[in-house]
């Protein structure tokens, strides 16, 4: 039943985080900026709740994505800072000169969100991505694995049209996988499509998968730009 409940209030939580009810987690100030995406917890009464919660119940993301040896969990990440909209109408798959890239800060960004796992101990079982350049370079830089091209996560941006059945194959995908921990790098409309969240760039949205079950939003990662 507290496990039945804790997922109520995340639920409940996520809708009013949409209207701007959300929590950071706090760092100790130093000259460095902090390298650990912070969590954005879905609403500020999550920590009160989880004190009341038994020790085996997660209380943040990061819990969650710890236990990945309980089910499959899959953190749906939009690619790093890429300056501007879209792409060039002279956009073509496998050249990045006609794409919309990385910046510098959108380079240290991913650096430091591979570090985040790192440093919070969560290990990642498979790096899935996006075609475009600026999913693939974000996935890379990471450092967390061997990066996977994954044609469903391409962007549906200037054409609509894939919309559902390019959201159907990553469901279809993920209901395939075993426990553990995914990294899908991807962009804004994906994540929306498949979660009806909207994701700044290199920002994550934590999903469980369980088999027969709809997909549960755990919550949200956030960066801190370099």
């Amino acid at each position: 039943m507290a496990v039945t409940a804790f997922r109520y209030w995340i639920g409940l939580g996520l809708a009013l985080g949409a209207l701007g009810c959300s929590a950071m987690v706090r760092h100790s100030p130093s000259s460095e900026p902090p390298l650990v995406p912070a969590l954005k917890a879905p609403t500020a009464s999550v920590a009160d709740l989880a004190t009341s919660l038994p020790p085996s119940v997660p209380a943040t993301v990061w819990d969650y994505l710890r236990q990945g040896d309980q089910r499959l969990y899959v953190v749906l990440l939009r690619h790093a800072l890429a300056p501007g909209t879209g792409d060039p109408a002279n956009f073509r798959l496998g050249d990045c000169a006609t794409q919309r890239n990385l910046s510098e800060a959108g380079r240290q960004q991913a650096i430091a969100i591979g570090q985040a796992f790192r440093q919070q101990g969560v290990t990642v079982e498979g790096v899935l991505s996006s075609q475009w350049c600026r999913c693939l370079e974000t996935a890379e830089l990471l450092g967390l694995g061997p990066v996977e091209p994954f044609a469903p996560l391409n962007s549906f941006f200037r054409d609509r049209r894939t919309t559902d059945s390019q959201t159907a194959a990553v469901e279809a995908y993920l209901r395939q996988q075993p426990q553990g921990v995914l990294i899908m790098v991807t962009h804004q409309v994906n994540i929306t499509a498949l979660t009806g969240i909207f994701p700044p760039s290199g920002h994550g949205v934590v999903v469980a998968v369980e088999e027969n079950q709809p997909f549960t939003t755990i919550g949200t990662l956030e960066t801190l730009a370099p």
